[in-house]
């Protein structure tokens, strides 16, 4: 495939061993699983990134985790896209979800940030919301607990039991969706809950 044809898949969360864990590094987690599926190797990017350039269905896709914190994703995501070509069509955000159960994936393109910074971030820096995203349910924080407090909290005991598994099916979703389209991958991994 032609280089117009590539993807830029970003997994969100914040770099360093500290946050390796939390609920906000499951993009991390997810372009991660992706990278080691392919057996490649991330390195540094003038764009403040960590890259592995890899296919995914057949077409060129670079995998990307910002080195920035969070809430500045958006300046390594538009570099990015500017230095690999990549229309904002086939940006591919994935992302943690305190709206969704945890474990449960939403596939969409498009939409507000919901009170997500990275996103907020990503949406400003690429003027517009137009680009895709896989959702990975976190759940809400237990009783009054703040939101920002739960989502630079390690997963639980129980959560981790489970966790591989939700971010392979994550990672199958960004295949899918790179291979076959966002409604193909929404049919087979959108969940209802």
């Amino acid at each position: 495939m032609a280089d117009a044809d590539r993807w830029l898949v970003v997994g969100l969360g914040n770099p360093g061993p500290k946050y390796a864990d939390n609920r906000h590094n499951v993009g991390f987690m997810v372009v991660d699983a992706l990278a080691q599926r392919r057996g490649e190797r991330w390195k540094a990017h003038k764009a403040h990134a960590e890259v592995a350039e890899t296919r995914l269905g057949g077409a060129p896709v670079v995998l990307a985790k910002p080195r920035s914190f969070m809430n500045l994703s958006g300046g390594p995501v538009v570099g990015l896209s500017r230095f690999y070509k990549v229309p904002v069509e086939r940006v591919l955000v994935v992302h943690d979800e305190l709206d969704i159960a945890f474990g449960a994936l939403k596939l969409k393109r498009g939409g507000g940030a919901g009170g997500h910074n990275g996103l907020r971030s990503v949406t400003s820096s690429l003027s517009g919301p137009d680009y895709l995203r896989v959702r990975v349910g976190i759940g809400r924080p237990p009783g009054r607990m703040d939101a920002a407090t739960y989502v630079l909290r390690d997963f639980s005991a129980a959560e981790r039991r489970e966790l591989g598994v939700v971010v392979e099916r994550a990672a199958d979703a960004v295949e899918t969706v790179v291979a076959e389209g966002l409604e193909k991958a929404q049919n087979v991994y959108h969940s209802s809950a």
